[in-house]
């Protein structure tokens, strides 16, 4: 590893490895000429809080945080803070923020190939319709609208049958 600094003679304390367009790119800085390019430096901090601080600032930046699924209201935000997905249509809903996390899990396929249970392939609409029921029932329950709450409430009973 280099020991000087790419941009003076001082010792390198920065080493970055960027990767651009297939090419390997390494720069070797000091702190001064880090501070100076806009790298923060951090001692002393686990990176497991890097990464996470990285991922947050990632998505606000993009504004992908406040992408939210029509159908049961969660937000990719909260999906990055629990992980986990509310509900099926999430996958469509999130598909932009999604995909580079599915290419790397699921080998370059950007869809959920997980199997699904028979029962559930022609239920699927039936399925949709109650979570976004529910989604507009808490909606209704917090604004404290009882008589919109109590139509969604038949509404579910209807469709969920005896």
């Amino acid at each position: 590893m280099k020991s000087k600094c790419d941009k003076c003679d001082k010792p390198a304390k920065v080493h970055l490895t960027e990767i651009i367009n297939g090419e390997k790119i390494e720069k070797h800085l000091c702190e001064d000429c880090a501070s100076a390019e806009g790298i923060a430096i951090k001692t002393n901090v686990p990176i497991s809080q890097l990464l996470e601080e990285f991922v947050l600032q990632t998505a606000e930046d993009e504004g992908i945080s406040e992408m939210r699924c029509e159908v049961c209201g969660m937000t990719f935000g909260e999906f990055r803070q629990h992980g986990l997905l509310g509900c099926p249509n999430d996958y469509d809903a999130f598909e932009r923020a999604l995909e580079p996390l599915l290419n790397r899990a699921q080998e370059g396929v950007p869809r959920h190939t997980g199997k699904v249970p028979s029962r559930a392939g022609s239920d699927q609409k039936k399925q949709n319709a109650l979570l976004k029921l529910r989604a507009e029932l808490k909606s209704a329950i917090a604004t404290e609208d009882y008589e919109k709450a109590a139509a969604l409430r038949d509404k579910i009973k209807e469709i969920e049958g005896p």
